[in-house]
């Protein structure tokens, strides 16, 4: 499935970039859980796509590996779904929840996708895939945006009927969605960046990234 995802909310300004080096071991892994953090993190350098974590929880700006990070719903993130049937995706009405919600809580992680550094121009269409490949997980991943009423509008991502899921990213987008874990425990999330060059259509892609997320309850 295919999911484009415009901008909700204006780019904040880069007090500094720390980069992190080559994806560590578990135990080595920055633990963020809470503040704004885009956990897509879309650049084009060198010839290639690049994935990253932006971590802007501490006002200035640090860029992980995904692999250096991981990233967590804190049992306050826990609910149970809607008896609305809008929200059949994410299970049995009543049945918990953890979501980490578009509209910033300070007590949570506030999880976004980032593609302020792609510049324009360099892609055709200005647009580049994030296509998630493949979970592994105790539950469910949804990803997925609200209407004006608080309602799911889009869903974008959606582990249930199967992956891979793709969400269309437009360069300078900078944008919020709901994260949503059925079940508490350890979910580890492959994701690729995949294009083509405006000057040439020649394609493009990025390595394939392990993002980890702990579910606690």
């Amino acid at each position: 499935m295919r999911h484009p995802v415009r901008l909700l909310i204006a780019a904040g300004v880069m007090a500094g970039t720390l980069i992190a080096g080559a994806p560590a071991q578990a135990a080595d892994q920055v633990v963020l859980s809470k503040g704004h953090v885009d956990v897509i993190g879309v650049a084009y350098e060198d010839g290639e796509l690049e994935l990253a974590v932006h971590d802007e929880s501490s006002g200035e700006e640090v860029e992980y590996a995904p692999e250096n990070v991981q990233l967590h719903a804190l049992p306050g993130a826990r609910t149970t779904v809607p008896t609305d049937p809008a929200y059949a995706f994410l299970g049995k009405a009543g049945s918990p929840v953890w979501v980490l919600p578009e509209t910033q809580n300070p007590d949570l992680l506030w999880a976004g996708f980032g593609a302020e550094e792609l510049e324009s121009g360099v892609l055709e269409n200005d647009t580049v895939d994030v296509v998630f490949l493949s979970l592994q997980g105790p539950g469910k991943l949804a990803v997925y945006t609200d209407d004006v009423f608080g309602s799911p509008e889009t869903v974008l991502v959606n582990s249930g009927d199967g992956l891979p899921d793709t969400v269309t990213l437009h360069a300078g987008d900078h944008s919020h969605a709901n994260w949503a874990f059925t079940k508490a425990g350890t979910y580890q999330v492959r994701v690729k960046l995949c294009g083509h060059l405006a000057a040439n259509s020649r394609s493009v892609q990025s390595r394939t990234a392990t993002y980890t997320f702990k579910v606690l309850s």
